[in-house]
């Protein structure tokens, strides 16, 4: 037999239940308030106590409320608060399989795609798709299998709030540890976010697959591309990630398509310069340099991420020094120019051999004003200078290979006998020039 307090307990958790039962959208509204202030960071036991051992009778009602009036958005964030109380409960296993049993999870990700929904009811549906992801890898698959990384990842998209969106990030981040199955969706999810229009989507995605790529191990193919293109936004914080990117995947098996493609957008494509050319006796000069501004910021990107990278002498294979220089003469951009100068500087600084062929394609006036006004040469050259940098015939890879230096896929430590290496080509090749200049001169 029960005690009389015993009793008492259940009779005001029937009452409780019967008053819900029989509430309207305000009386609701009120009760949901009043639990949420009395019971936030209880553990299982407590809300077992605080509702007479019948907690989950509360629970079932939140849940069923919940798909019945998720798509009018009727006291959303309350509800979902609400069963986050329970979910996040010490010891809470038992109200976890309660709501997955009903399709939970699936209903969360049906309020990401819903339009009407207000923002911060996605936001705590998200947080409530944390707390599932966090209880476990079978959860964390259960989400997956549900197409959620193609819903979180869409709502990542499209959501206008920073702060929503960096409590999304936190979602992928848990799904890509401890989720092995399922790492590479993630991964590919994460890919296909990199040409959204949202720049803090962006930085996030960007940021998020660092982490990924470290635990997967391999990359996908469509990473190249899409991070390149990213190196041609006008928001600062995702060009700094998407360089940091970059600068983890030379270390995998994209390294050489990535260098390349790198050195590809110092020199911009005639397709990509000729897209508006039509319109250029209707349309103002501002207005073509803002078209082409993307590829221009590609430009000074890919320029200043090649100074960064310990690739020095591996890039000189791929025409790096006649690509930087054809970057120095776009007058059209000041930054890629400044840039370019910058990261040729250390080329030149570095390798004899580079200095001896930019020297002699320069010539001796803009070299020396080059040695002396590096950063700023931009500012001190003319028209025909500038033209003799876009038109430059330097062809350094044509020397390595003349005299046998092989192209290392390894990151390059530079050494005493790397330097004596160059040197010894520039003397070959100076040589080589002075027989030629003598025979000329004999003739």
């Amino acid at each position: 037999m029960t005690s009389i307090k015993e009793q008492a307990a259940i009779s005001r958790l029937l009452s409780f239940l019967q008053e819900w039962d029989n509430a309207g959208k305000v009386a609701r509204n009120h009760i949901l308030n009043n639990f949420i202030q009395t019971n936030q960071g209880k553990t299982s036991p407590e809300l077992e106590q605080e509702f007479s051992q019948g907690a989950s009778l509360f629970l079932v009602r939140l849940i069923t409320c919940l798909r019945i009036t998720y798509m009018t958005g009727s006291c959303l964030e309350k509800l979902l608060k609400s069963i986050g109380i329970f979910l996040s409960a010490v010891g809470s296993n038992r109200y976890l399989i309660e709501f997955l049993e009903v399709g939970g999870v699936l209903t969360l990700l049906e309020i990401l795609g819903l339009e009407k929904i207000k923002e911060e009811d996605k936001k705590e549906s998200i947080k409530l798709l944390q707390l599932i992801a966090n209880s476990g890898r079978k959860y964390k698959e259960l989400i997956c299998e549900s197409y959620g990384v193609r819903s979180i990842a869409e709502f990542l998209a499209i959501s206008k709030s920073e702060e929503t969106q960096e409590e999304v990030q936190v979602l992928l981040d848990s799904l890509v540890h401890g989720n092995p199955k399922y790492q590479n969706q993630v991964y590919k999810g994460l890919i296909a976010l990199l040409p959204c229009a949202s720049p803090k989507a962006q930085q996030l995605s960007l940021q998020t697959l660092k982490t990924a790529q470290s635990i997967i191990g391999t990359t996908h193919p469509s990473i190249v591309d899409c991070v390149l293109k990213v190196l041609g936004t006008m928001h600062l914080e995702v060009q700094y990630e998407a360089i940091e990117l970059i600068k983890d995947l030379v270390n995998y098996d994209v390294r050489q398509s990535l260098l390349r493609g790198l050195v590809a957008l110092l020199i911009p494509s005639v397709k990509e310069m000729s897209k508006l050319q039509p319109k250029i006796l209707t349309d103002s000069p501002i207005l073509q340099l803002t078209t082409h501004l993307p590829v221009f910021l590609q430009q000074a990107a890919a320029a200043k991420t090649i100074g960064d990278l310990s690739t020095a002498e591996e890039m000189l294979h791929m025409r790096v020094v006649h690509s930087l220089m054809a970057a120095m003469g776009n007058t059209d951009h000041s930054n890629s120019q400044r840039l370019a100068s910058l990261t040729l500087e250390f080329f030149v600084q570095t390798f004899p051999v580079v200095e001896e062929h930019v020297r002699k394609s320069m010539g001796e006036e803009l070299y020396q004003l080059f040695l002396i006004h590096g950063e700023d040469l931009y500012m001190k050259i003319d028209s025909i200078q500038a033209d003799i940098l876009t038109a430059n015939e330097v062809n350094v890879a044509k020397v390595l290979e003349l005299y046998g230096v092989a192209n290392s896929s390894s990151s390059v430590v530079l050494d005493p006998g790397d330097l004596n290496q160059m040197t010894y080509i520039t003397h070959f090749v100076e040589a080589k020039a002075q027989k030629d200049e003598e025979a000329e001169s004999k003739e």
